[in-house]
């Protein structure tokens, strides 16, 4: 089973930008679509932004125009570039595959930690 790394959090002001990197450990050409997920405190996981094997990209309402998701096949590396953060931006981000869902019982990675606040 592949398993995923997220890095790239940290504490920014309002308006503020952050790059998270979820690093596999295999391959993940075997994946089409790899998402973005993200835990708000008190709340249930949510779906945030996929990209495909084909780079076709899809994000909730709320980050249009704000994030851009991506991914490195060579470097089996999927990043998550964040724009104009907002306080409800705030939660734990995670990568998975997009097929598994918010809710699967299996394998989460740690996560990393994105905090807007001023």
């Amino acid at each position: 089973q592949v398993q995923f790394v997220e890095s790239g959090g940290g504490l920014v002001q309002p308006g503020g930008s952050l790059r998270l990197s979820c690093a596999a450990s295999g391959s993940i050409l075997g994946i089409f679509s790899m998402a973005w997920y993200r835990q708000a405190p008190g709340k249930q996981r949510e779906y945030v932004a996929a990209v495909t094997t084909t780079r076709k990209t899809n994000y909730i309402d709320s980050v249009k125009g704000r994030f851009t998701i991506s991914r490195d096949n060579d470097r089996n590396t999927v990043f998550l570039q964040m724009n104009n953060l907002k306080v409800e931006d705030t939660a734990v981000y995670y990568c998975n595959d997009r097929s598994l869902g918010p809710n699967h019982d299996g394998y989460w990675g740690q996560g990393t930690q994105v905090t807007v606040s001023s």
